[in-house]
C-alpha cells in the first residue's frame, strides 16, 4: 500500500508541476521519487525480518529493517541535494508560475493523502514496533512539511508577484528534508550499535523480576538491547547456595513469562549464581533485591 500511494502522490504532484511549471513542485514531485523507493527498502527489509532465525542468525533477522531505515535517510538527503539544485536553476532562471490556483489544488489533495498514510505508518509501526513502518512514516511527514511549505510559497508568490519566492522557498524546504534525513538515520544507526532500551521498558523489565522472582535472592547486571520489533534482556539471577537446579530452573522459567508479558518481543537469558555472587551490599550494585 505504501508503494501504491507513493505512486499515486508522485503523479499527482508532478501533474502540478506540468500545469504551473513551478520549481518547487517539481522538487515536491522530486521528492516523492524517494519514497516510492524507500517503500520498496521497507518491504523488503520487513520480509527479511520476520523470517526465522536459523543456524547462521541463531539471534534472527530483525536488524534487517535498521538497514532499511538507514537507506531511507540516505534518499531523503539525496532528494533534499536534487531539490536544491533545482532551486538554484530557478533562481538563475526565473520562471513565471501559470495556473497557480488549480497547481495548487492539485497538490493540497497529494499532501492530504500524504498525510494520511503518513499518521497510519506511524501508529502501525510503533504498535508492531516496526522501525522501517515508522521510518517510512516520518519520510513521508517530512513530504507533507514540503508540500506545505510549498502551497504557503506560492500563494504568496502569485498574490504578490515575487516569483523568486518559488525557489527560495524549495531550498528552504530542502533544509527542512536533510533535518528529517539526519534524525533517521541517527535513530537506525543507535539501534545498529546495540543501545539500551528505554527508561520505560527496563523499569517495566525490573518490577516483572520484582514481582516473579520469589526464591531467589537477587538480580543484578541488567542489559537490554534493541533489534527490530525483539528485545533482548540478560542479567544474572543469585539463587541461594543449597537451591536445586530444579527449582533454579523453575524461577527462570517464571521470570521469563513475567518478562514476555510485560515487554512484548522480550529475549531473555538469565545467568544463575550461588548467593556469594550477591552485589546487593557493593555500592556499585544496581540489583534487584527479591
Amino acid at each position: 500500500m505504501s508503494i501504491v500511494v507513493a505512486v499515486v502522490v508522485m503523479a499527482t504532484k508532478y501533474l502540478a508541476y506540468h500545469v504551473t511549471g513551478s520549481v518547487a513542485l517539481y522538487s515536491d514531485a522530486l521528492e516523492s521519487i524517494a519514497n516510492i523507493l524507500t517503500a520498496l527498502a521497507a518491504m523488503i527489509a520487513i520480509k527479511i525480518s520476520v523470517a526465522p532465525a536459523d543456524s547462521k542468525h541463531p539471534f534472527g533477522h530483525h536488524k534487517a529493517e535498521y538497514f532499511s531505515a538507514v537507506l531511507e535517510g540516505v534518499l531523503i538527503v539525496v532528494a533534499a541535494i536534487l531539490v536544491l539544485q533545482a532551486a538554484y536553476d530557478a533562481v538563475l532562471q526565473p520562471r513565471q508560475i501559470e495556473q497557480p490556483a488549480l497547481g495548487l489544488a492539485i497538490n493540497i489533495a497529494a499532501g492530504f493523502l500524504n498525510a494520511g498514510w503518513a499518521w497510519h505508518l506511524i501508529r502501525k509501526g510503533g504498535a508492531w514496533r516496526s522501525p522501517a513502518l515508522v521510518a517510512d512514516g516520518w519520510h513521508l511527514v517530512s513530504d507533507v512539511v514540503t508540500s506545505v511549505g510549498v502551497v504557503v510559497g506560492l500563494a504568496i508568490a502569485t498574490i504578490t508577484g515575487w516569483t523568486i519566492l518559488d525557489p527560495l522557498l524549495a531550498a528552504i524546504v530542502a533544509l527542512n528534508i536533510l533535518w528529517s534525513g539526519y534524525r533517521i538515520m541517527r535513530g537506525s544507526l543507535s539501534s545498529l550499535l546495540d543501545e539500551a532500551a528505554g527508561p520505560e521498558i527496563e523499569a517495566r523489565i525490573r518490577r516483572a523480576i520484582a514481582e516473579g522472582g520469589g526464591g531467589a535472592l537477587e538480580a543484578h547486571d541488567i542489559r537490554t538491547r534493541h533489534a527490530g520489533r525483539a528485545t533482548f534482556i540478560e542479567f544474572h539471577l543469585v539463587v541461594p547456595g543449597a537451591m536445586t537446579v530444579q527449582d533454579a530452573h523453575a524461577i527462570c522459567d517464571r521470570l521469563e513469562a513475567a518478562i514476555g508479558q510485560a515487554v512484548d518481543g522480550a529475549r531473555t537469558v538469565i545467568h544463575v549464581e550461588p548467593e556469594e555472587k550477591a552485589k546487593r551490599h557493593r555500592p556499585e550494585g544496581d540489583a534487584v533485591v527479591l
